[in-house]
Protein backbone atom coordinates (compact mmCIF):
# COMPACT_ATOMS: atom_id res chain seq x y z
CA UNK A 1 0.00 0.00 0.00
CA UNK A 2 1.53 3.41 -0.84
CA UNK A 3 -0.18 6.77 -1.75
CA UNK A 4 -1.32 9.25 1.02
CA UNK A 5 -3.72 8.64 3.40
CA UNK A 6 -7.48 10.04 3.56
CA UNK A 7 -7.55 12.88 5.49
CA UNK A 8 -8.98 11.84 8.51
CA UNK A 9 -8.83 13.01 12.17
CA UNK A 10 -7.37 11.54 14.95
CA UNK A 11 -11.17 10.68 16.50
CA UNK A 12 -11.71 9.06 13.25
CA UNK A 13 -8.93 6.33 13.76
CA UNK A 14 -9.55 5.91 17.68
CA UNK A 15 -13.49 5.03 16.10
CA UNK A 16 -11.93 2.81 13.89
CA UNK A 17 -9.92 0.63 16.24
CA UNK A 18 -12.22 1.15 18.81
CA UNK A 19 -14.49 -1.13 16.51
CA UNK A 20 -12.19 -3.53 15.30
CA UNK A 21 -11.58 -4.47 18.61
CA UNK A 22 -15.55 -4.85 19.34
CA UNK A 23 -15.52 -7.22 16.00
CA UNK A 24 -12.27 -9.22 17.39
CA UNK A 25 -14.32 -9.86 20.89
CA UNK A 26 -17.44 -10.44 19.19
CA UNK A 27 -16.02 -13.29 16.18
CA UNK A 28 -14.87 -15.09 19.89
CA UNK A 29 -10.37 -13.80 19.11
CA UNK A 30 -8.38 -12.02 21.74
CA UNK A 31 -7.56 -9.56 19.40
CA UNK A 32 -6.14 -7.94 16.14
CA UNK A 33 -2.71 -7.81 14.78
CA UNK A 34 -2.29 -5.75 12.30
CA UNK A 35 1.04 -5.57 10.23
CA UNK A 36 1.47 -2.51 7.60
CA UNK A 37 -0.51 -2.36 5.06
CA UNK A 38 -4.40 -1.41 4.04
CA UNK A 39 -5.46 -2.24 7.24
CA UNK A 40 -2.91 -0.41 9.41
CA UNK A 41 -3.51 2.81 7.39
CA UNK A 42 -7.32 2.25 7.51
CA UNK A 43 -7.21 1.62 11.35
CA UNK A 44 -4.27 4.22 12.18
CA UNK A 45 -3.46 6.23 9.44
CA UNK A 46 0.34 5.21 9.57
CA UNK A 47 1.87 4.00 6.45
CA UNK A 48 5.51 3.33 6.81
CA UNK A 49 8.06 4.40 4.00
CA UNK A 50 10.07 0.79 3.25
CA UNK A 51 8.20 -2.68 4.72
CA UNK A 52 11.16 -4.48 5.87
CA UNK A 53 12.20 -7.71 8.10
CA UNK A 54 11.80 -5.60 10.89
CA UNK A 55 8.45 -5.85 12.82
CA UNK A 56 6.11 -3.39 12.94
CA UNK A 57 2.62 -4.47 14.19
CA UNK A 58 -0.74 -3.01 15.44
CA UNK A 59 -2.13 -4.49 18.76
CA UNK A 60 -5.89 -4.53 19.22
CA UNK A 61 -7.82 -6.22 22.06
CA UNK A 62 -11.12 -5.58 24.28
CA UNK A 63 -10.50 -3.98 27.15
CA UNK A 64 -6.73 -2.32 26.09
CA UNK A 65 -6.06 0.48 24.67
CA UNK A 66 -4.85 -0.42 21.38
CA UNK A 67 -0.69 -0.26 21.38
CA UNK A 68 1.68 -0.26 17.97
CA UNK A 69 4.99 -2.38 18.20
CA UNK A 70 7.64 -0.78 15.82
CA UNK A 71 11.13 -0.16 15.32
CA UNK A 72 12.90 2.35 17.46
CA UNK A 73 14.52 3.41 14.29
CA UNK A 74 10.84 4.23 12.74
CA UNK A 75 9.12 5.40 16.00
CA UNK A 76 9.29 9.16 14.86
CA UNK A 77 7.52 8.51 11.84
CA UNK A 78 5.22 6.56 13.16
CA UNK A 79 4.41 9.51 15.57
CA UNK A 80 3.51 11.69 12.99
CA UNK A 81 0.64 9.67 11.87
CA UNK A 82 -2.64 11.35 12.29
CA UNK A 83 -4.60 8.49 14.54
CA UNK A 84 -0.92 8.28 16.57
CA UNK A 85 -2.75 10.04 19.25
CA UNK A 86 -5.18 7.20 20.01
CA UNK A 87 -2.53 4.84 20.36
CA UNK A 88 0.65 3.76 22.52
CA UNK A 89 3.95 3.77 20.79
CA UNK A 90 5.94 0.94 22.02
CA UNK A 91 9.55 0.60 20.44
CA UNK A 92 12.30 -1.88 20.14
CA UNK A 93 15.73 -1.54 19.00
CA UNK A 94 18.00 -3.33 16.81
CA UNK A 95 19.24 -6.49 18.94
CA UNK A 96 16.52 -6.93 21.17
CA UNK A 97 13.65 -9.32 19.98
CA UNK A 98 10.58 -8.15 18.66
CA UNK A 99 8.33 -11.43 19.42
CA UNK A 100 8.95 -11.22 23.17
CA UNK A 101 7.91 -7.50 23.30
CA UNK A 102 5.03 -8.54 21.34
CA UNK A 103 4.27 -11.35 23.43
CA UNK A 104 3.44 -8.80 26.53
CA UNK A 105 0.72 -7.61 25.12
CA UNK A 106 -0.81 -10.96 24.18
CA UNK A 107 -3.35 -13.42 25.89
CA UNK A 108 -0.78 -16.49 25.79
CA UNK A 109 -3.75 -18.81 24.99
CA UNK A 110 -5.39 -16.77 22.73
CA UNK A 111 -6.38 -17.25 18.91
CA UNK A 112 -5.92 -14.07 17.01
CA UNK A 113 -6.76 -12.10 13.39
CA UNK A 114 -3.99 -11.34 12.02
CA UNK A 115 -3.98 -9.23 8.18
CA UNK A 116 -3.57 -11.58 5.76
CA UNK A 117 -0.35 -9.50 4.15
CA UNK A 118 1.81 -10.09 7.65
CA UNK A 119 4.97 -11.42 6.68
CA UNK A 120 5.31 -15.15 7.52
CA UNK A 121 8.71 -14.89 9.46
CA UNK A 122 6.56 -12.62 12.01
CA UNK A 123 3.78 -15.38 12.58
CA UNK A 124 6.41 -17.76 12.88
CA UNK A 125 7.82 -15.34 15.58
CA UNK A 126 5.10 -14.73 17.44
CA UNK A 127 3.70 -18.52 17.64
CA UNK A 128 7.24 -19.72 18.58
CA UNK A 129 6.95 -17.15 21.44
CA UNK A 130 3.92 -17.87 22.52
CA UNK A 131 3.15 -21.30 21.46
CA UNK A 132 -0.22 -21.74 22.95
CA UNK A 133 -1.69 -19.02 20.71
CA UNK A 134 -3.37 -19.49 17.43
CA UNK A 135 -4.40 -17.39 14.34
CA UNK A 136 -6.95 -16.43 11.45
CA UNK A 137 -6.48 -14.19 8.34
CA UNK A 138 -8.97 -11.47 8.87
CA UNK A 139 -10.17 -11.90 5.70
CA UNK A 140 -11.30 -15.35 7.09
CA UNK A 141 -12.00 -14.02 10.09
CA UNK A 142 -13.60 -10.49 9.75
CA UNK A 143 -13.78 -10.15 6.26
CA UNK A 144 -16.37 -6.88 6.73
CA UNK A 145 -14.05 -5.06 8.83
CA UNK A 146 -13.66 -2.33 6.10
CA UNK A 147 -16.86 -3.21 4.13
CA UNK A 148 -19.05 -0.81 5.38
CA UNK A 149 -18.04 3.05 4.42
CA UNK A 150 -18.64 5.94 6.54
CA UNK A 151 -20.01 9.16 4.55
CA UNK A 152 -16.22 10.88 4.78
CA UNK A 153 -15.16 7.62 3.02
CA UNK A 154 -18.18 7.49 0.58
CA UNK A 155 -17.09 11.12 -0.80
CA UNK A 156 -13.71 9.73 -1.63
CA UNK A 157 -14.63 7.10 -3.19
CA UNK A 158 -17.13 9.13 -5.48
CA UNK A 159 -14.32 11.39 -5.66
CA UNK A 160 -11.80 8.24 -7.05
CA UNK A 161 -14.90 7.18 -9.67
CA UNK A 162 -15.16 10.83 -11.12
CA UNK A 163 -11.23 10.92 -11.40
CA UNK A 164 -11.70 7.52 -13.31
CA UNK A 165 -14.68 8.37 -15.42
CA UNK A 166 -12.98 12.18 -16.44
CA UNK A 167 -10.09 9.59 -17.54
CA UNK A 168 -12.21 7.92 -19.85
CA UNK A 169 -13.79 10.93 -21.25
CA UNK A 170 -10.37 11.91 -22.45
CA UNK A 171 -9.22 8.37 -23.77
CA UNK A 172 -12.01 7.93 -25.77
CA UNK A 173 -10.46 11.26 -27.85
CA UNK A 174 -7.19 9.57 -28.61
CA UNK A 175 -6.13 7.65 -31.45
CA UNK A 176 -6.53 3.81 -31.00
CA UNK A 177 -5.93 2.55 -34.18
CA UNK A 178 -2.54 1.90 -35.41
CA UNK A 179 -1.35 2.13 -31.93
CA UNK A 180 0.02 -0.48 -29.45
CA UNK A 181 -2.02 -1.60 -26.43
CA UNK A 182 1.03 -0.23 -24.09
CA UNK A 183 0.97 3.07 -26.04
CA UNK A 184 -2.85 3.51 -24.86
CA UNK A 185 -2.18 2.11 -21.27
CA UNK A 186 0.63 4.63 -20.80
CA UNK A 187 -2.17 7.25 -22.18
CA UNK A 188 -4.41 5.58 -19.18
CA UNK A 189 -1.85 5.77 -16.39
CA UNK A 190 -1.51 9.43 -17.49
CA UNK A 191 -4.46 10.87 -17.35
CA UNK A 192 -5.58 9.20 -13.65
CA UNK A 193 -2.65 10.75 -12.29
CA UNK A 194 -3.63 14.39 -14.40
CA UNK A 195 -6.88 13.45 -12.35
CA UNK A 196 -5.66 13.08 -9.01
CA UNK A 197 -4.69 10.03 -8.62
CA UNK A 198 -1.12 8.97 -6.70
CA UNK A 199 -1.60 5.38 -7.62
CA UNK A 200 -2.01 3.37 -10.76
CA UNK A 201 -3.12 0.31 -9.93
CA UNK A 202 -3.70 -1.63 -13.13
CA UNK A 203 -4.56 0.01 -16.90
CA UNK A 204 -5.84 -2.86 -18.93
CA UNK A 205 -6.07 -2.83 -22.80
CA UNK A 206 -7.30 -5.66 -24.47
CA UNK A 207 -7.47 -5.12 -28.51
CA UNK A 208 -9.36 -8.07 -30.66
CA UNK A 209 -8.71 -11.35 -29.19
CA UNK A 210 -6.82 -10.49 -26.41
CA UNK A 211 -10.23 -9.13 -25.19
CA UNK A 212 -11.17 -12.69 -24.58
CA UNK A 213 -8.50 -12.66 -21.46
CA UNK A 214 -10.05 -10.90 -18.54
CA UNK A 215 -6.62 -9.73 -17.46
CA UNK A 216 -4.85 -9.94 -20.01
CA UNK A 217 -1.31 -7.96 -19.63
CA UNK A 218 -0.95 -5.46 -21.63
CA UNK A 219 1.62 -5.41 -24.46
CA UNK A 220 2.44 -4.35 -27.64
CA UNK A 221 -0.17 -5.71 -30.10
CA UNK A 222 -1.03 -2.88 -32.66
CA UNK A 223 -4.65 -2.23 -32.28
CA UNK A 224 -6.56 -2.69 -35.69
CA UNK A 225 -9.30 -1.44 -37.01
CA UNK A 226 -12.56 -3.22 -36.57
CA UNK A 227 -11.15 -4.39 -33.13
CA UNK A 228 -13.18 -4.79 -29.78
CA UNK A 229 -10.91 -3.16 -26.71
CA UNK A 230 -11.95 -3.51 -23.43
CA UNK A 231 -10.06 -0.95 -21.05
CA UNK A 232 -10.06 -1.70 -17.18
CA UNK A 233 -8.45 0.85 -15.40
CA UNK A 234 -8.39 2.24 -11.63
CA UNK A 235 -5.61 3.10 -8.46
CA UNK A 236 -6.01 5.36 -5.58
CA UNK A 237 -6.89 9.20 -4.89
CA UNK A 238 -6.48 10.18 -1.84
CA UNK A 239 -6.23 6.54 -0.42
CA UNK A 240 -9.81 5.42 -2.13
CA UNK A 241 -9.70 3.59 -4.86
CA UNK A 242 -11.18 3.53 -8.63
CA UNK A 243 -11.99 0.85 -10.76
CA UNK A 244 -14.20 1.08 -13.87
CA UNK A 245 -14.24 -1.16 -17.42
CA UNK A 246 -15.69 -0.20 -20.79
CA UNK A 247 -15.40 -2.02 -24.30
CA UNK A 248 -14.70 0.28 -26.94
CA UNK A 249 -14.88 -0.18 -30.04
CA UNK A 250 -12.15 0.78 -33.53
CA UNK A 251 -14.38 1.47 -36.19
CA UNK A 252 -17.86 0.18 -37.04
CA UNK A 253 -18.73 -3.04 -35.23
CA UNK A 254 -20.58 -6.34 -36.71
CA UNK A 255 -23.91 -7.00 -35.69
CA UNK A 256 -22.86 -9.43 -33.05
CA UNK A 257 -20.41 -7.42 -31.94
CA UNK A 258 -23.14 -5.13 -31.05
CA UNK A 259 -25.73 -7.70 -29.87
CA UNK A 260 -23.04 -8.75 -27.23
CA UNK A 261 -22.27 -5.35 -26.01
CA UNK A 262 -25.81 -4.41 -25.84
CA UNK A 263 -26.02 -8.15 -23.68
CA UNK A 264 -23.44 -7.23 -21.12
CA UNK A 265 -25.03 -3.90 -21.15
CA UNK A 266 -28.37 -5.43 -19.76
CA UNK A 267 -26.45 -7.92 -17.44
CA UNK A 268 -24.43 -4.85 -15.96
CA UNK A 269 -28.00 -2.66 -15.46
CA UNK A 270 -29.93 -6.11 -14.02
CA UNK A 271 -26.77 -6.25 -11.45
CA UNK A 272 -26.96 -2.94 -10.72
CA UNK A 273 -31.15 -3.37 -10.18
CA UNK A 274 -30.54 -5.83 -7.84
CA UNK A 275 -28.53 -3.88 -4.94
CA UNK A 276 -30.68 -2.91 -2.03
CA UNK A 277 -29.77 -3.73 1.45
CA UNK A 278 -30.56 -7.08 2.82
CA UNK A 279 -29.98 -8.77 -0.36
CA UNK A 280 -27.63 -11.35 -0.26
CA UNK A 281 -24.07 -10.40 -2.51
CA UNK A 282 -25.20 -13.51 -4.24
CA UNK A 283 -27.86 -12.63 -5.93
CA UNK A 284 -26.52 -9.54 -7.72
CA UNK A 285 -24.16 -12.15 -9.06
CA UNK A 286 -26.95 -14.17 -10.23
CA UNK A 287 -28.90 -11.23 -11.63
CA UNK A 288 -26.40 -10.48 -14.18
CA UNK A 289 -25.56 -13.62 -14.75
CA UNK A 290 -28.86 -15.10 -15.59
CA UNK A 291 -29.26 -12.27 -18.76
CA UNK A 292 -26.17 -14.04 -20.26
CA UNK A 293 -27.27 -17.65 -19.52
CA UNK A 294 -30.59 -16.53 -20.88
CA UNK A 295 -28.79 -15.96 -24.07
CA UNK A 296 -26.53 -18.81 -24.43
CA UNK A 297 -22.98 -17.00 -23.33
CA UNK A 298 -23.53 -18.60 -19.71
CA UNK A 299 -20.16 -20.48 -20.77
CA UNK A 300 -18.17 -17.07 -21.68
CA UNK A 301 -18.77 -15.00 -18.50
CA UNK A 302 -16.17 -16.68 -16.04
CA UNK A 303 -14.80 -14.50 -13.40
CA UNK A 304 -17.37 -12.98 -10.26
CA UNK A 305 -19.72 -10.21 -10.75
CA UNK A 306 -18.03 -7.35 -8.82
CA UNK A 307 -15.30 -7.48 -5.71
CA UNK A 308 -15.57 -5.02 -2.54
CA UNK A 309 -13.33 -1.61 -3.18
CA UNK A 310 -11.91 0.89 -0.52
CA UNK A 311 -8.49 1.71 0.56
CA UNK A 312 -7.25 -1.22 -1.86
CA UNK A 313 -8.94 -1.94 -5.76
CA UNK A 314 -10.14 -5.16 -4.32
CA UNK A 315 -11.18 -6.25 -1.06
CA UNK A 316 -14.55 -8.09 0.73
CA UNK A 317 -17.47 -8.36 0.01
CA UNK A 318 -17.34 -10.44 -3.26
CA UNK A 319 -20.63 -10.74 -5.25
CA UNK A 320 -20.21 -14.17 -6.39
CA UNK A 321 -22.12 -17.54 -5.67
CA UNK A 322 -22.08 -18.61 -2.49
CA UNK A 323 -21.59 -15.24 -0.74
CA UNK A 324 -24.72 -15.26 1.31
CA UNK A 325 -23.54 -12.07 3.27
CA UNK A 326 -26.52 -9.31 3.34
CA UNK A 327 -25.49 -6.07 1.70
CA UNK A 328 -25.49 -3.54 4.23
CA UNK A 329 -25.61 0.43 3.32
CA UNK A 330 -22.56 1.86 3.11
CA UNK A 331 -21.36 -1.08 1.61
CA UNK A 332 -18.97 0.07 -2.11
CA UNK A 333 -18.18 -2.82 -4.98
CA UNK A 334 -18.32 -3.39 -9.02
CA UNK A 335 -20.75 -4.79 -10.98
CA UNK A 336 -19.00 -5.84 -13.80
CA UNK A 337 -19.99 -9.04 -15.96
CA UNK A 338 -18.46 -9.76 -18.84
CA UNK A 339 -18.41 -12.17 -22.40
CA UNK A 340 -15.05 -13.51 -23.28
CA UNK A 341 -15.34 -15.36 -26.67
CA UNK A 342 -11.79 -17.38 -27.40
CA UNK A 343 -9.51 -15.97 -30.07
CA UNK A 344 -12.36 -13.41 -31.13
CA UNK A 345 -13.36 -10.85 -28.95
CA UNK A 346 -14.34 -9.50 -25.32
CA UNK A 347 -16.82 -7.56 -23.76
CA UNK A 348 -16.62 -5.80 -19.69
CA UNK A 349 -18.52 -2.77 -18.35
CA UNK A 350 -17.89 -2.01 -14.75
CA UNK A 351 -19.35 0.90 -12.45
CA UNK A 352 -18.56 1.05 -8.45
CA UNK A 353 -21.70 1.12 -6.63
CA UNK A 354 -22.89 1.77 -3.01
CA UNK A 355 -25.57 0.70 -0.97
CA UNK A 356 -28.19 2.96 -0.12
CA UNK A 357 -30.55 2.55 2.08
CA UNK A 358 -33.37 1.92 -0.59
CA UNK A 359 -31.22 0.41 -3.07
CA UNK A 360 -27.96 1.27 -4.85
CA UNK A 361 -25.87 4.17 -6.43
CA UNK A 362 -23.64 4.12 -9.02
CA UNK A 363 -20.17 5.78 -8.91
CA UNK A 364 -19.60 5.88 -12.19
CA UNK A 365 -21.36 7.81 -14.90
CA UNK A 366 -19.94 7.37 -18.00
CA UNK A 367 -22.55 6.41 -20.96
CA UNK A 368 -22.89 2.13 -20.92
CA UNK A 369 -23.22 2.25 -24.81
CA UNK A 370 -20.87 1.73 -27.34
CA UNK A 371 -18.52 4.12 -27.70
CA UNK A 372 -17.16 4.37 -31.54
CA UNK A 373 -13.15 5.37 -31.66
CA UNK A 374 -10.53 6.47 -34.05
Amino acid sequence: MTGTAAPFAADDYRARMERAARSAAEAGLAGLLVAPGPDLVWLTGYAPTAVTERLTLLVLAPGQDPVLVVPTLEAPDAAKAVGASALTLRDWTDGKDPYAATAALLDAGGRFGISDNAWAMHLLGLQKALPGTSYASLTDALPMLRAVKDAAELELLAAAGAAADATFEEIRKVPFGGRRESEVAADLAGLLRRFGHSQVDFTIVASGPNGANPHHEVGDRVIERGDMVVLDFGGLKDGYGSDTSRTVHVGEPTDEERRVHDLVRAAQEAGFRAVRPGVPCQEVDRAARAVIADAGYGEYFIHRTGHGIGVTTHEPPYMIEGEEQPLVAGMCFSVEPGVYLPGRFGVRIEDIVTVTEDGGRRLNDTTREMVIVE
